[in-house]
């Protein structure tokens, strides 16, 4: 469920007084600065409908006031709540699993090479590539987006899958799963297409790309119009930023640990800025009205 919007009030208006009283009253709440006013979020509208009432009866604040109701608590869900809340996350989550065990993590490259941004086959040794343009000639376009649900190996199948899960529900959970849909689609065209264009026919896949994608929508929507769904703690986007630039030093390369989609994670994140910004636009616009 989306946070809403309780109350506004002008910056001059001293809130203190009653943000005191919604804590002492255990009732979830983030003020935030917008424009030229004070914008008071909780988590949903029964919620809101509650502080309205008591803004109302005491806007100054009360020690002497009791709750309307009982004290709203709030408590984080546990799985199986958020899972029955992030359908459209699951559901890609289960295609990317289904595809790791027809794929067999990557190695059964009979299935891999019809999910691949590119045909290829294998004589001996050596690795041929077709281009693209042979695909769009045989109507294959669905390689401009499957390579984001394959994946080579577990470890890789399970990072990428823990990241989507924590990232897309929140996504979900803020603007629906059609706007997630949406958005993990173009998200994987630009880090697909962004690879290729860097690197040329060559076997790539996985959800990296999407997932600095869903980073970059976040952070940018969170600077622009604040809400609790989207608000990363500081580490998660350092520490994923900070691993974007060691990756592209070459270092994995190097070590022999294997090559590293640099150019999708760059393209997914750059479309993920993108979506986030002009999201995160439109509901600060909407938030004033």
């Amino acid at each position: 469920m989306s946070p809403v919007i309780a109350l506004r009030a002008p910056l001059d208006e001293d809130l203190g007084p009653f943000i005191s009283l919604l804590a002492r009253l255990g009732v979830p709440h983030r003020v935030a600065e917008q424009g030229n006013e004070q914008v008071l979020w909780v988590p949903n509208d029964e919620i809101a409908g509650q502080v309205r009432e008591l803004y109302a009866r005491a806007p100054q604040g009360d020690p002497n006031l009791q709750p309307l109701r009982a004290p709203v608590t709030s408590s984080r869900p546990g799985i199986a709540a958020q899972a029955r809340r992030s359908p459209l996350t699951l559901v890609v989550l289960a295609l990317t699993l289904l595809v790791a065990v027809l794929t067999w993590g990557g190695e059964e490259y009979d299935v891999v090479r019809w999910l691949s941004f590119v045909d290829f086959h294998i004589e001996g040794q050596y690795i041929y590539f077709g281009t693209f343009a042979q695909a769009l000639d045989s109507g294959q376009w669905w390689r401009l987006l499957t390579p984001m649900l394959l994946h080579f190996g577990i470890l890789h199948l399970t990072m990428n899958s823990l990241w989507y899960w924590e990232l897309g529900r929140r996504i979900e959970a803020r603007q629906g799963a059609l706007m997630l849909l949406l958005l993990t689609l173009w998200f994987g065209l630009a880090a697909n297409v962004a690879q290729y264009v860097y690197a040329g026919p060559a076997l790539f896949g996985g959800l990296s790309g999407v997932l600095y994608g869903l980073l970059g929508h976040c952070w940018l929507f969170q600077l622009l119009a604040p809400n609790t769904a989207y608000k990363l703690p500081r580490g998660v986007l350092v520490s994923m930023l900070i691993w974007l630039l060691i990756c592209m030093t070459g270092v994995f390369e190097l070590l022999q640990f294997g090559a590293i989609a640099n150019a999708a994670h760059v393209g997914g994140l750059v479309a993920g800025c993108l979506s986030g910004l002009i999201g995160g636009l439109l509901a600060r616009q909407f938030a004033r009205r």
